[in-house]
């Protein structure tokens, strides 16, 4: 039901594309070399590099050169300076930023050549710059997985419907989306983690907003329901799993055991529910939904029932009690 979860390193080139494009990066040099990775989301700035501290370098992380390591380099004499910056450039650093538009300093741009180190500027500031790198990183470089399912918002809760192929989780979906709720994603949710331990739900690619349903094809919940129909995406805070009605099978009757399931090593409330003829499959999942929703507030139906159950049972358990005697 789940491919491999994987964290993929992050290439320098997309650190030019249309997502950070207000940080107006362009390339000053290495072109040749944008395939270098970037493998941790947090970034630095090379000062104490810069003042000697070589072992503060980190691998795989974007180094950014703004004003104050300007400066200070500046203020060495040019053969302490060349040789510092000889070091540096020589570290497993994927990339070098300038920020403020500055001008690279003598010698940089070449050491970075033979390094095979490329050079990105920025006419930002060094603190719009470290934000908005830091914040894609963050985005890209977490565990990410793909599922086979539908996730829908659900009374603001992210349902994951998963199942086999034919069991009707699409058919499902629509008719909860008709119902009020949104799509996020249909066939592959791509599902990230974060470092809160937040699981992170939905579509990449062209199927955004789309769904395919058997005997119509490919529709856009969007063109046909509106802009409230859908979501770019939502938390995963309950796996709901079809399955066709199995004759002779146990099924949970009064949801006192809680099940799990595991996404990227991450536990998420689970639901088996039976798919029969003649069972409204939305409305179950709705009412799941609320019913989790109840949960989550404290209120604990099934265990409140056999809470009062066994006070009665232990009432009626008790022997009367004799008359007393005049």
């Amino acid at each position: 039901m789940e491919d491999r979860w994987y964290t993929a390193p992050v290439r320098v080139a997309e650190l030019l594309s249309e997502e950070l494009g207000y940080l107006h990066l362009h390339v000053l040099s290495g072109a040749s070399h944008l395939d270098n990775r970037i493998t941790h989301p947090r970034v630095q700035k090379p000062g104490l590099a810069f003042a000697g501290y070589y072992a503060y370098i980190k691998p795989g992380r974007v180094q950014i050169i703004g004003e104050s390591e300007t400066e200070y380099l500046r203020t060495l004499d040019e053969d302490e300076r060349s040789a510092r910056l000889d070091t540096i450039t020589g570290l497993p650093v994927p990339v070098f930023v300038i920020t403020k538009g500055l001008d690279p300093l003598p010698g940089f741009l070449e050491l970075c050549r033979q390094r095979e180190v490329p050079v990105l500027s920025s006419t930002e500031l060094s603190s719009t710059v470290i934000k908005g790198i830091s914040y894609f990183l963050e985005d890209h470089l977490v565990p990410s997985t793909t599922l086979h399912g539908v996730l829908l918002e659900i009374y603001g809760l992210g349902v994951l419907l998963i199942g086999e192929s034919g069991v009707g989780k699409s058919e499902s979906a629509l008719d909860l989306i008709t119902r009020g709720h949104s799509l996020v994603a249909d066939d592959r949710v791509t599902v990230k983690r974060y470092p809160t331990g937040e699981l992170v739900g939905f579509c990449e690619g062209t199927l955004r907003h789309h769904m395919e349903l058997r005997g119509l094809g490919i529709v856009n919940v969007q063109d046909l329901f509106g802009l409230a129909a859908v979501r770019e995406r939502t938390t995963v805070d309950l796996v709901i799993e079809l399955e066709h009605w199995q004759s002779g099978r146990q099924y949970e009757r009064l949801g006192l055991d809680e099940t799990l399931y595991d996404i990227l090593e991450t536990p998420c409330p689970y639901i088996c529910m039976p798919v029969a003829l003649g069972r409204n499959i939305s409305i179950m999942v709705e009412i799941a939904a609320r019913n989790h929703l109840l949960k989550l507030q404290g209120h604990h139906s099934a265990r409140e029932f056999a809470r009062k159950l066994e006070a009665q049972l232990e009432r009626n358990r008790k022997p009367p009690s004799s008359p007393k005697e005049p």
